[in-house]
């Protein structure tokens, strides 16, 4: 690791850089959003600092940067067994599926974001 890449600020496995111009993008989608927006646009909000509750859990991030790795990562664990569940259900999983999306690629388990 260089020392610039050690100063970038990070959001799981992302710059924060990256997870702003992700966020921009997801707010340029028109109005209504769906349920999968709403719910890729709360874990960006979320994971960069901007709202204060997790997205799904809705548990308030101590301080004012955001939530530190271990909570990204349990609130990603969280919203996939929420997702599991609302599948089970036959209830509508649009939200919790954009929340795991967006959550697993903050947490570095795929390359390409929602």
């Amino acid at each position: 690791m260089t020392t610039d890449e050690a100063t970038i600020p990070a959001v799981g496995a992302r710059g924060l850089d990256e997870v702003f111009e992700v966020t921009k993008a997801a707010n340029r989608h028109p109005s209504p959003r769906t349920d999968f927006e709403h719910g890729v646009l709360a874990s960006y909000q979320w994971a960069s600092g901007v709202q204060t509750e997790a997205p799904v859990t809705e548990f308030a991030s101590p301080g004012t940067g955001g939530p530190c790795r271990e909570q990204l990562f349990a609130e990603c664990r969280s919203t996939a067994v929420r997702l599991r569940a609302a599948l089970n259900d036959g209830a509508d999983a649009g939200y919790a599926l954009g929340a795991y999306q967006a959550l697993a690629w903050l947490c570095g388990h795929h390359d390409d974001h929602p």
